[in-house]
């Protein structure tokens, strides 16, 4: 029951922040929300700063779920990894329009925020070593870790340019494929593929 009450009030941070923005987003918007009292709020999270940090924490837990799911079904070569690192942030889950705007709302408060900088700190640690690790199997030491900068780099740019697209839908799968690209064609240019 804890856990169920936890994630509904994650859940409804989600859409208040989707509704409100992340500064607007209050214990009361949120419980409303929820259909939850407002002290539930701290009594599980110990206010709206906890709440807010648990939300991305969960956040960063489905996109590395995501990942770990790609990788189940059987062993995959380096390449096939980093195509499913490319899905996992590119999953419907992170195109939701409630994810993608709380996302934005993270990334401009992280500047501001020592505790979400250090969670988006370890959002950007994590997404470059697991391409790096995957580009280390093919390319020269150097030369995989300008690879895993770039494509990491590729990856966040691309999903920013399509959550703040017109057509996020659209935009997030035309990105997901040139990801897919850039990497196809920096493997063909170094000779392995």
């Amino acid at each position: 029951m804890q856990s169920q009450r936890r994630l509904e009030l994650i859940n409804a941070t989600l859409e208040s922040v989707a509704l409100h923005g992340l500064q607007n987003s209050t214990i009361i918007t949120i419980s409303k929300l929820a259909g939850m009292s407002s002290g539930i709020i701290s009594h599980y999270f110990g206010g709206k700063q906890g709440l807010i940090e648990a939300t991305i924490k969960h956040l960063l837990e489905q996109l590395k779920q995501a990942l770990l799911e790609g990788m189940r079904d059987k062993p995959l070569t380096a390449s096939e990894r980093l195509f499913k690192i490319v899905e996992a942030n590119f999953t419907q889950l992170q195109r939701t329009a409630s994810v993608y705007q709380t996302w934005l709302c993270f990334w401009a408060q992280a500047m501001h925020d020592p505790a979400l900088a250090r969670l988006q700190h370890i959002n950007s640690a994590r997404l470059y070593s697991n391409l790096r690790y995957s580009f280390a199997e093919l390319l020269p030491k150097e030369q995989a870790t300008v690879a895993a900068q770039q494509t990491a780099a590729m990856i966040d740019g691309f999903w920013l340019r399509s959550a703040l697209s017109v057509e996020p839908t659209e935009a997030f799968s035309q990105a997901e494929h040139l990801c897919k690209c850039f990497i196809e064609n920096l493997l063909q240019q170094h000779g392995d593929n």
